[in-house]
């Protein structure tokens, strides 16, 4: 079932419930990682409802190996440990219900809806147009990748709260 599309220059972010179309790279554990640019910039998929995004979570196996990086930050070298992994997608998801004050939720976007790769996460408070219609889309505030990611650099001041919050998440410190 196709739900709509953003296009972005040459980079049409499908937004679609079905498994990819014919011809899109399939990535699993035993592939070689694929170039996190080129999935970043590639093809992906929003999650538009919060019951989409709350099954998707669900997918996600919090020991594969996921980088966590938050836009403007130094890049990590290593993957999070489980137990970091599981934190931040209960942060994030609260987070974004109580930022993001739609009843939707179309700013968390994936290379693949089932077997995912790459999770590109929006920050509710700098949203601009993220499907990237316009000139200057926004970057996205999180990433959360099983490879390792390349540093973005962002022209915004990240809020003091919110590298608090992403500062605390990372070492365990209550929130």
């Amino acid at each position: 079932m196709m739900i709509g599309e953003c296009v972005r220059g040459r980079t049409s972010y499908a937004t679609t419930l079905q498994d990819k179309p014919l011809g899109m790279p399939i990535i699993s554990k035993a592939a070689p990682t694929p170039d996190f640019d080129r999935v970043l910039g590639g093809m992906l998929y929003s999650l538009l409802t919060w019951q989409q995004l709350a099954e998707f979570w669900s997918r996600i196996d919090p020991a594969a190996g996921w980088y966590l990086y938050a836009v403007g930050e130094t890049p990590p070298d290593t993957p999070a440990q489980t137990s970091q992994v599981n934190a931040f997608i209960q942060q994030i998801d609260e987070l974004l219900r109580r930022d993001h004050d739609e009843d939707y939720c179309g700013i968390v976007y994936t290379d693949d809806l089932q077997h995912p790769s790459l999770v590109k996460i929006y920050d509710p408070h700098h949203l601009g147009s993220s499907c990237g219609s316009s000139k200057n889309p926004p970057l996205p505030g999180w990433i959360i990748s099983r490879m390792p990611p390349t540093e973005i650099q962002s022209k915004s001041t990240v809020p003091a709260n919110r590298k608090r919050w992403w500062q605390a998440l990372l070492t365990g410190a209550d929130n």
